[in-house]
């Protein structure tokens, strides 16, 4: 399915019943990394998973900025009418889903982030110089926005008043220290390590991700 919000045609599919939940996944990659999770969460919830902009079937843009990818969440659920969804955001879609909450604290009921960044020196110093060389190879912007995006403060994380649970992997590209920051700065927020795991080893090929949101997002009555 399309719709077009800011001016962007966004696709996504929505599978499942129950109340809604919007996943967004990461940088460089689409909708199709959540498919094992997303057959475990359908039992329990409509699950949107949109691609965003720039990435997957969506449509092209030239410059990419989270800010901007906030906002087309904050219109892809406006325009579905989607009441109070759960918010799922893993690396670059955890970066939009901070943005989001703490813009709009009525239009969740919850955010799940994994893999997370405040900042770019949050990535660890081999992938980040990774990102680098890649570039001045890959001719989108999806590269180079990790490069110089996104500056989250405390000031953002503290105006999150939704149910927050942070996650990473053990060995995450993402420093732990600044994944342990977010969940300690967001109020309330709770915390968890995946073991043995890297950025992406709970998430693709996995359905640990669809386990652990099970376990922290109850039903509803």
């Amino acid at each position: 399915m399309e719709l077009t919000v800011n001016g962007v045609r966004l696709y996504y599919e929505k599978t499942g019943t129950g109340r809604p939940l919007v996943m967004v996944h990461c940088n460089s990659m689409d909708h199709k990394i959540f498919r094992r999770a997303v057959r475990v969460l359908s039992h329990r919830f409509t699950v949107y998973c949109p691609d965003s902009r720039d990435h997957g079937k969506s449509e092209r843009v030239k410059t990419l900025h989270y800010e901007d990818m906030a906002e087309d969440m904050h219109a892809f659920i406006t325009a579905l009418d989607l009441h109070k969804p759960v918010f799922y955001g893993f690396s670059d879609g955890g970066i939009i889903g901070l943005l989001l909450a703490s813009r709009y604290p009525d239009l969740l009921s919850a955010l799940i982030v994994s893999g997370a960044s405040l900042r770019p020196d949050s990535t660890k110093e081999l992938p980040l110089r990774f990102f680098r060389l890649w570039s001045h190879v890959d001719r989108s912007d999806k590269m180079r926005i990790m490069l110089r995006e996104p500056d989250i403060t405390d000031e953002t994380l503290r105006a999150i008043t939704v149910p927050t649970f942070v996650t990473a992997g053990e060995r995450d590209v993402i420093r732990e220290s600044h994944t342990r920051h977010i969940a300690e700065t967001i109020p309330g927020a709770s915390l968890h390590i995946f073991p043995n795991v890297g950025h992406t080893g709970y998430i693709m090929r996995s359905t640990k991700i669809a386990d652990y949101i099970l376990s922290v997002i109850p039903e509803e009555a």
